[in-house]
């Protein structure tokens, strides 16, 4: 496999699903879907939606089957990331180049941006997989344990803990395990669902996503 124009092909795969899936710039309110539009369409490496459509690819899944998982797991990164960069919190201006969320629109509309990706995350894996209940019960488990208060949000709040003060190897394996393992670790778990793995595969998979988060 020539690796680079691999990825290269499915993150490309990600740009067009990402467009397709998410509402238009024009809906209505038009600076909400602007706003939410900006921040997803922003580029970046595209890692963890590239990681669901090649595990399911390795379990022989039809091609297009995993890219609504892809673009949910990236809008919840996404997210993440708006929340993140707010000045509540890290207060950052810029986000893979560029002014982030708020800087370009206003704080309240990066909150609410941030807030409509995280629900359409869930309802893009309820509309899309509706025909498979058990696998859109399945997937929605997933992204709701890893991005809940006892691991995503909960490493962020570690995060935010740690700089008031010199955080033990404990607490920074927590933050490394939580803010960023959770999600790859759900990226591959949700190929490998998809893609119809058997529950040893789906753990070998869960304990490689937790391995390479940490890495």
């Amino acid at each position: 496999m020539d690796f680079p124009s691999e990825f290269h092909r499915l993150a490309g795969r990600v740009e067009r699903g990402i467009d397709r899936y998410l509402p238009p710039a024009t809906t209505r309110p038009a600076r909400l879907h602007a706003a939410m539009r900006y921040s997803l369409q922003a580029g970046g490496k595209r890692l963890r939606p590239v990681l669901v459509l090649a595990t399911a690819g390795c379990f022989g899944s039809k091609a297009g089957a995993a890219l609504p998982a892809a673009v949910a797991i990236e809008c919840l990164h996404t997210y993440s990331l708006i929340h993140d960069d707010l000045p509540c919190m890290d207060n950052d201006d810029l986000r893979r180049g560029r002014p982030t969320a708020h800087r370009r629109f206003d704080e309240a509309t990066a909150l609410l941006a941030g807030d409509a990706l995280l629900t359409h995350a869930f309802a893009l894996l309820a509309e899309s997989y509706a025909a498979q209940p058990v696998l859109a019960n399945a997937l929605a488990r997933e992204l709701a344990a890893a991005a809940g208060s006892r691991r995503l949000i909960g490493g962020q709040m570690a995060d935010l803990l740690a700089e008031k003060k010199r955080a033990t190897a404990a607490e920074l394996e927590f933050i490394h395990l939580n803010k960023t393992a959770a999600m790859i670790e759900t990226a591959l778990v949700f190929g490998g669902l998809i893609g119809g793995a058997a529950a040893a595969a789906v753990a070998t998979l869960r304990r490689a996503g937790r391995h390479l988060g940490l890495a």
